[in-house]
């Protein structure tokens, strides 16, 4: 499989290459030069395989031969070695939890991915790989985690001071060995231009690569999970709305490469807070971005989200064809607690506010009699705890993953500028 570049203007890329150095010498992301649907067969008796099974079919021709197929085997039986279950909230809607992972959120599936698929790259090389990758929540730790003693490979992640929750600021600056945490004194969008600054700079870019789900390997994992939903609720024989909330669009795009493999979704939603540039995009053909507002969606707070040139392009630039399959809507905070409140007190379900505006996503949309919606829950209510518990009475329980970093010391550099960043680097 081969990669291009959506600027355009850079040569044809492997797989490896673009794993490695995660974005295009044009800085343009990189995109699969074809899509080749997955068989019929397959799709129809999908409850006849194993998640790994999956897994391997779904991602294969992504990654074509340049890494051998146990070894590629071997990596996902790392990465999809928890469970993803769809928990029914209401008659016609469930909740898919991504967060039985390490890190109890959805990025541990393109982070393990991506992590073993780098390491296997740069195995043998002398010189060693830094992976910078810009976080407003989740991804830090999944990142921190994924990569944690991989050799061969730094890890440098920027995120916003006071803007990311306790527990997943703990989950990124904790860790040691080669995890590195940069507190930058600014807001997500701020930490994520000091990346792409970064990869222009020609004294520091030899070694870099990105973590973030611009890189493909980050990206295109994800599109496991929806096969594994559609795998489990196949029998109700309905049709499938899946609501996404979206930051940076990594997620949603990689379910809309599900359903160009094949796979019957029938719709998606963009669930956004208030950081509404898409939504905006689709009622006005207009897209205008804009620097971010925190929310207690905090993980969403992305006003420039990097992804949703991917989602373009999977409509050919055709924004009709792009309403037709695929809709988007803000929520504000309020909005969010409001919806918390009443899943819990409909069902006794707690979901976090990440969830609950997936859920509101689904309820503007609406829902017909024949079909059935899904909402990602994409963290575990922990990664929030002060907003739950000031929202939902309750007390939620620590899990096992979160209390091993819970006393941990706090270790990182502090970061006002791009010269901080370059000066780290550098040194």
């Amino acid at each position: 499989m081969n990669y291009y570049s959506l600027n355009h203007k850079s040569p044809i890329s492997t797989f490896k290459n673009a794993v490695v150095n995660g974005i295009a010498p044009d800085r343009g992301l990189y995109f699969p030069e074809s899509i080749t649907p997955l068989s019929k067969d397959f799709i129809e008796n999908i409850g006849n395989y194993s998640n790994h099974e999956i897994a391997f079919e779904v991602i294969k021709q992504f990654v074509g031969n340049e890494i051998p197929t146990d070894k590629l085997q071997e990596i996902i039986a790392e990465t999809v070695s928890f469970d993803f279950p769809v928990v029914p909230v209401d008659d016609n809607i469930g909740s898919l939890e991504l967060f039985h992972g390490p890190t109890m959120a959805f990025k541990d599936v393109g982070a393990k991915f991506m992590a073993k698929c780098l390491e296997y790259f740069n195995q043998g090389n002398k010189e060693e790989v830094t992976v910078l990758v810009a976080t407003s929540g989740d991804t830090g730790g999944a990142v921190a985690n994924g990569f944690l003693g991989a050799k061969g490979v730094n890890v440098v992640i920027l995120y916003p001071s006071g803007k990311v929750s306790d527990i997943q600021e703990k989950q990124l600056t904790t860790l040691g060995q080669n995890i590195t945490a940069l507190e930058v004194d600014g807001v997500f969008d701020d930490c994520q231009e000091m990346v792409k600054t970064a990869f222009l700079d020609k004294e520091i870019t030899r070694t870099l690569t990105s973590a973030n789900s611009i890189n493909v390997a980050r990206w295109l994992p994800q599109m496991f999970y929806f096969f594994f939903a559609y795998k489990e609720l196949q029998k109700k024989n309905k049709d499938l709305v899946v609501s996404v909330p979206s930051g940076n669009f990594g997620n949603i795009c990689a379910g809309i490469m599900a359903q160009k493999l094949g796979l019957p979704i029938k719709h998606f939603v963009a669930s956004t807070n208030v950081n509404d540039t898409v939504p905006n995009y689709l009622k006005d053909g207009v897209y205008n971005p804009k620097p971010s507002k925190a929310t207690i969606s905090n993980a969403m707070d992305v006003g420039n989200p990097s992804n949703f040139i991917r989602i373009q392009e999977l409509f050919n630039n055709d924004l009709k064809a792009l309403k037709s399959a695929f809709s988007s809507y803000s929520f504000s905070d309020d909005a969010t607690r409001k919806t918390m409140k009443d899943i819990y007190a409909n069902s006794g379900y707690v979901s976090d506010p990440h969830g609950a505006v997936g859920y509101l996503g689904l309820q503007k949309h609406g829902l017909q009699d024949n079909e059935y919606g899904i909402f990602l829950e994409t963290a575990h209510p922990v990664k929030f705890l002060d907003v739950v518990e000031e929202t939902l009475p309750v007390t939620v329980e620590i899990p096992a993953q979160i209390q091993k970093v819970m006393n941990n010391t706090k270790v990182a550099i502090k970061a006002s500028s791009y010269e901080d960043l370059k000066a780290f680097l550098l040194k």
